[in-house]
This record gives C-alpha cells, structure tokens and sequence, in this order.
C-alpha cells in the first residue's frame, strides 16, 4: 500500500539522516536531545507503516499515523500559520500534513464495523481532505515558478503551463470531494496526479541526488498523499473494500 510505504520511507530518511522530516516537521534545533526524538519519531513512522501491511495491526497503523500527521500540523505548523496568516507557504504546509492525517483517519475507519463512528471518521477525514486541495491549487498560483522549476524539462508542453494546470486540479479535486459531485472519479484522478508526482518528479531527484535529505522526504510526502487520496476514495465507497486485509466485518454475520 503507497500510503504505508510513504510512512515507512519518511521514518527510514528520519533514521538515515538523523533528522526530522525538514519543513514538514519544523522541530527547533534548540529542543532537549532533539536527535533521539528524531530517532524515536522515525522508528514510530516505520513502525506505523510497517503495521498497516498487516491486517491485524492495520487499526493500529493507520491510528498511529493520523495521530502523528495531526500533531505535526496542529503543534508544528499551527504556530507559523498564526504568526503568519497571510503567506500561502503557512497554509500549505499545515494543509500537507493534515491531508496525511486525513488518509490515516479514513483508512482506520475502513477497519471498523459499518456504523456512526465509521461514519464520522470517514466524513471528517474527507471534509479535511477535501478543504486542503484548494490550498494547494493557490500554491502553485502564487509559487508558480518555484513550482515550474520542480518539472523535468522533457515533460511538455513545459513548467509553467504544469504549475498552473496541477493548481487548477488540486482545486477543482477538492471542490468535488466536498461536493460529493463525482468525488470518487476526482479522489482517483488526484491520487493518479501524486503518483506521478512520486514517480517523475520526485523519484529521479532523490536517485540523482541520494545525499539530499530533503529529495528523500519530498518523495515520502508525495508518496503519502497519492496514498492519502486513494484512501479518500475507498472512504467514498467503502463497499468497495480495495484492500483485502482491511475488509470490514459485518458484526450480523458474527456469532455471539
């Protein structure tokens, strides 16, 4: 599962490198032994992801990781968002970690018996997915260079036609996901968008540069969110049950 794999390439960056994942959690130099709580946080990233594999530990991992993804967004990138409310770089980093958390949420809702709690789950995660795509359309619009720069030179018809054409699908995804109006075609179409992301942008940077700590996050991040996305649309239709280890139990069908 692309969503476990993001977790667990994000803890074995976290472990190789020593460090947190970078901008996306801004933990200060100044914090007490800070290098094992690095440690500590990629060993619970690889942990959390590694369960997710495993239909017995799947609760658990997805748990785990909406948790941690949650507390990076509202205790690391909350306090920049409130210094700096008008700069699209604070919302897009609080929107980046809380659409993670967000992929983690519906998919420990797709391990419960069908009911009002699953229910909810599902509903607030893709409320909160939902609401973080527009913030990165508005990203790519007002970092359009720095986002045109990111596409390799032999995709056309070019960077800046991309930059503003991914800004455009993040947010017309989103608007559907909250809409309801064709959600399921637009959560696939987004998760279809990141993978690529992982794939040609991403992907080739970090083989290219296998040093650079920052190279190996951001596709750990892409990673996680087409991840994200694609649990957003199981949510949608949790009939479906595209993971054989996260079927639902129907409890009529258990005895006492």
């Amino acid at each position: 599962m692309i969503y476990a794999a993001g977790a667990i390439g994000l803890g074995l960056a976290g472990l190789a490198f020593g460090d947190f994942a970078l901008q996306w959690q801004p933990v200060p130099q100044g914090v007490p032994a800070r290098e094992t709580l690095s440690a500590i946080s990629g060993l619970a990233l690889l942990a959390a992801g590694s369960a997710l594999l495993w239909r017995r530990s799947a609760l658990f991992g997805a748990l785990a990781l909406a948790v941690m993804y949650g507390l990076w967004s509202v205790a690391l990138k909350t306090p920049a968002l409130i210094a700096r409310p008008l700069e699209m770089v604070s919302w897009l980093g609080f929107a980046e970690t809380l659409a993670m958390a967000a992929g983690g949420l519906t998919l420990a809702a797709l391990t419960l018996p069908a009911g009002i709690t699953e229910a909810r789950m599902r509903l607030t995660a893709r409320i909160a997915f939902g609401l973080c795509q527009p913030v990165f359309g508005f990203s790519h619009f007002a970092y359009a260079a720095f986002t045109a720069a990111m596409v390799p030179a032999w995709i056309p018809p070019g960077g800046l036609f991309w930059a503003w054409a991914t800004g455009v699908f993040h947010i017309a995804g989103g608007l559907a996901i909250l809409s309801g109006v064709q959600a399921r075609l637009a959560a696939t179409l987004l998760a279809v968008m990141y993978a690529g992301f992982a794939l040609l942008l991403h992907a080739p940077r970090a083989a290219a540069a296998p040093a650079a700590h920052i190279e190996w996050v951001m596709l750990g991040i892409a990673a996680s969110m087409c991840g994200a996305a694609w649990a957003i649309r199981a949510g949608l239709d949790p009939a479906a049950r595209p993971w054989g280890f996260l079927d639902r139990k129907d409890p009529a069908a258990e005895g006492p």
